[in-house]
């Protein structure tokens, strides 16, 4: 199996091209008609954690999120792949508390936290790392209170004919226009199903999620009650844009993307290079949209976010002042042992209009 791929991303060494990042980008309308798109938009590949997002409408959907009175800065811990902060550990623990289960409930195996002053505090306590530190565990908390909101077992939430994860499918289905035996299923990296799927029904996910921000959440009917799919797009959406920094934390390129583009776009990133973006508003008008892009190389600071920008640059989403904002994760050097400027990074593609 070979990806349809081409070079997005240059690594220049004395100005000689030394090494590329092939990838290819996917952007469509809220309907999923393909707007333009570099290499194979229907390259078929696992959004990994750019799921997430639309794994917590089940969450929401199903009233669990309104029954147990989950805030948006916990929404926002439940859709992220957060850092280990302090904020998000407390924020995940909250969440577990409310649901009334203990942090062995979950089973998103443990890691260091990606934060490094985190890192260095539970490394200092010694002993097991808790789970609650892993970069899931806010998604892991979230399918845990779908589980007791629901009534379904908690111990085997991570199966994939767990109701629970069923639920998952059914909604992806739906979102991207596929069957759901369309969609490939593998396990992820914290152990519940992840899936793949073409770039561009992965881009239709997130141009749906973008065209619900573009409206406020309204406050629910009734406690517990099931919410309609755009209001629960609308939640999630606007949580992330009032919360950026508990979708991934300090020095992160989703947290740091969000806050820049001051509400025009949602963002989810996954492992192994992948990238989703929704433009919500662009300065000249226009549908919302979904980008879907994949590094072939799995490599991210490098191969995945100066794409995500030069895309959103392309399509008139960020002016040159907010790109400059973002220079460290667009177009940026790479220092050698001594802090002497040695390589450079650029991006190096342009967007096809269908």
């Amino acid at each position: 199996m070979a990806f349809e791929t081409v070079p997005l991303v240059d690594i220049l060494r004395g100005g000689i091209l030394e090494s590329q990042h092939r990838g290819a980008v996917a952007v469509v309308d809220a309907a999923g008609k393909l707007v333009a798109s570099a290499g194979d938009p229907g390259l078929v590949t696992f959004l990994r954690s750019s799921a997430k997002p639309f794994q917590l409408l089940q969450v929401v959907e199903s009233g669990a999120a309104d029954r147990f009175g989950f805030a948006p800065r916990e929404l926002a811990v439940m859709a992220a792949s957060h850092s280990g902060e302090d904020r998000h550990v407390e924020a995940v623990r909250g969440i577990l508390k409310r649901i009334g289960l203990g942090e062995d409930a979950l089973r998103c195996g443990s890691h260091l936290p990606l934060n490094p002053v985190s890192a260095k505090k539970v490394q200092a306590a010694g002993g097991p790392i808790p789970a609650v530190y892993n970069n899931c565990s806010g998604k892991h908390a979230g399918m845990l209170a779908s589980c007791v909101a629901n009534g379904w077992t908690t111990d085997d939430y991570l199966e994939r004919e767990h109701p629970h994860q069923q639920a998952v499918l059914r909604i992806l289905a739906e979102l991207s226009g596929l069957r759901s035996d369309e969609i490939g299923l593998g396990v992820d990296g914290c152990s519940v199903p992840c899936f793949a799927m073409p770039l561009r029904n992965a881009a239709r996910m997130f141009a749906q999620w973008a065209d619900a921000a573009r409206v406020r959440p309204t406050p629910p009917a009734r406690a517990g009650a099931p919410v309609p799919r755009r209001e629960a797009l609308t939640r999630i959406a606007h949580a992330v844009l009032d919360f950026p920094e508990m979708l991934a934390g300090e020095d992160r390129f989703d947290t740091d993307l969000l806050r820049a583009s001051k509400g025009r776009v949602v963002c989810k990133g996954g492992a192994e290079g992948y990238q989703g973006l929704g433009v919500v508003e662009r300065p000249g008008g226009g549908p919302a949209l979904g980008i879907a892009l994949k590094n072939a190389d799995g490599e991210g600071r490098r191969g995945v976010a100066p794409v995500a920008l030069e895309a959103l640059s392309q399509l008139g989403v960020l002016d040159a002042g907010e790109l400059a904002a973002l220079k460290k994760y667009h177009a940026f050097t790479i220092p050698n042992h001594r802090g002497i400027e040695a390589a450079e990074i650029r991006p190096n593609f342009s967007l096809v209009r269908a």
